[in-house]
């Protein structure tokens, strides 16, 4: 089998991995890339493969960067399965529907600014038709079962740990001469993380494709992440602030949510209003409640306890564009939790734009910012920020809280790892900027003696 990298191969985003073999050929995602005008011009093209001799995609997880270009797969002719756990599939239609509507949202914007300046208008990268296609072909696949996805091809998908749904693939090729099998850790969380069960690593394989965001470094311990997020929280509500929060609407705000129920109920906060400003995550979180059987122990006592009914007049969703406008003139203490995660599109972009010029202000930074987006500019220190063509002074206070990802740390990665390990598989190294691979496969290096391949785009490895 030969796999090449179509994505997140130097960089964090755009995951695809194209996986050949004498019989078969399946896509691994279909990932956006994120982060400024370089991923906007690799956003306009699916992974460069033939989707007419396509037998399958297989998707990890339902974050943008893993499922985001599937309708562009569809607009280049593909019309076979796109296989997912449950939970994957139904979170990776809202993500794809949203992701039209910011698409088409954006690209009015921007359309009228060019024709005003004299340009020609852009084209729309995908449509409904393409969005809903994608939807109609999916296909589901269930834990710990294999799965025959290909011909020749069999899939087993293992608990990530990451989001609802999540999952490691374990693919195994068989023919005439024996069988060879590669794993693809998609993306993997951290350990002890609430409401999904945490990763289960797979003991042997052949080859192990293996993600390193976090590769270079731990998180700060979650307790002493959490205390300091009341901390910060107690100050701006004292200040009588706005608190800004850019989430992830897909795991990251349900982990907050979660985390501040927690606060109230122990006494650590009053409680006080928290807006999720974001339809996509008011919908995520309807999904996650209807799959209550991924939920670890923890959550599940949560929920039997009766305590989630008490706050709910404290967490208040707005689904609307209208309601959204009206936050702008409510007054702090409070929190406006909204997407996207790197502030580079969606509703946070607009309270940004209205609050951070306020000393008053504080923004909490929960999640990966990827190079050239608005949420790194933030957490580099920038003094001044573009947003919608406008330059706005950055005087709001702003915080970053490391230890809430929801990928795992260098110490995760290596336990996950480590099970792994006696095999002695080939090691290759994914979804991790330069910086955080290499020092993860210095490590794996020299504990384990193993060299790990380190590839870039378009790059391809034999099994």
């Amino acid at each position: 089998m030969k796999i090449t990298f179509f994505g997140a191969a130097g960089g964090v985003t755009g995951t695809a991995y194209y996986c050949e073999s004498a019989d078969a050929r399946i896509l691994i995602d279909c990932g956006m890339f994120q982060g400024g005008k370089d991923a906007e011009a690799l956003n306009k093209n699916a992974p460069p493969v033939n989707y007419n001799l396509l037998d399958a995609i297989v998707l990890t997880h339902a974050h943008l960067d893993h499922c985001g270009r599937l309708p562009l797969a569809v607009r280049e002719g593909y019309r076979g399965p796109i296989f997912g756990t449950p939970a994957t599939l139904d979170l990776s239609a809202l993500v794809l529907r949203d992701s039209l509507k910011v698409q088409t949202s954006d690209l009015e914007k921007r359309n009228r600014m060019r024709v005003r300046k004299g340009k020609d208008e852009l084209e729309m990268l995908f449509d409904e038709a393409d969005v809903e296609g994608a939807i109609g072909q999916m296909k589901p696949l269930t834990y710990h079962e294999p799965f025959p996805v290909a011909p020749g091809m069999e899939i087993i998908v293992d608990e990530a740990g990451h989001i609802l749904g999540s999952g490691s693939l374990k693919l195994t090729v068989k023919d005439k001469n024996g069988k060879k099998s590669v794993i693809f850790s998609g993306d993997l969380g951290a350990h002890g993380m609430p409401i999904v069960r945490d990763s289960e690593p797979f003991k042997e394989a052949d080859m192990v494709i293996m993600e390193s965001t976090y590769g270079d470094r731990d998180h700060k311990p979650l307790q002493e992440t959490i205390d300091e997020a009341i901390g910060i929280i107690k100050n701006a509500l004292h200040s009588r602030g706005k608190i800004l929060v850019p989430s992830f609407a897909i795991g990251r705000t349900q982990d907050l949510i979660y985390y501040i129920e927690q606060a109230f109920r122990l006494g650590g906060l009053p409680r006080f209003p928290i807006y999720v400003d974001s339809p996509m995550a008011i919908e995520a979180t309807r999904i996650y409640m209807s799959h209550p059987e991924l939920f670890d122990d923890e959550m599940k006592d949560f929920i039997s306890s009766g305590e989630m009914e008490r706050d709910k007049g404290y967490i208040r969703p707005t689904s609307s564009a209208e309601e959204s406008k009206h936050l702008n003139d409510v007054q702090g203490p409070c929190m406006i939790i909204a997407g996207s995660g790197m502030c580079n599109a969606g509703r946070i972009k607009h309270h940004l734009r209205h609050n951070l010029w306020k000393p008053g202000t504080s923004v909490l930074i929960v999640g990966y910012q990827a190079e050239g987006t608005l949420g790194r500019k933030l957490v580099e220190g920038n003094k001044f920020v573009s947003i919608y063509g406008e330059r706005i002074a950055v005087r709001a206070q702003i915080h970053k809280l490391g230890g809430f990802s929801a990928h795992a740390s260098q110490t995760d990665l290596l336990k996950w790892f480590n099970d792994l390990a006696p095999a002695r598989p080939r090691v290759v190294l994914t979804h991790g900027e330069e910086k955080s691979r290499i020092p993860l496969a210095e490590i794996i290096r020299y504990r384990y003696g193993l060299q790990p391949f380190l590839p870039k785009y378009g790059e391809s490895i034999e099994l």
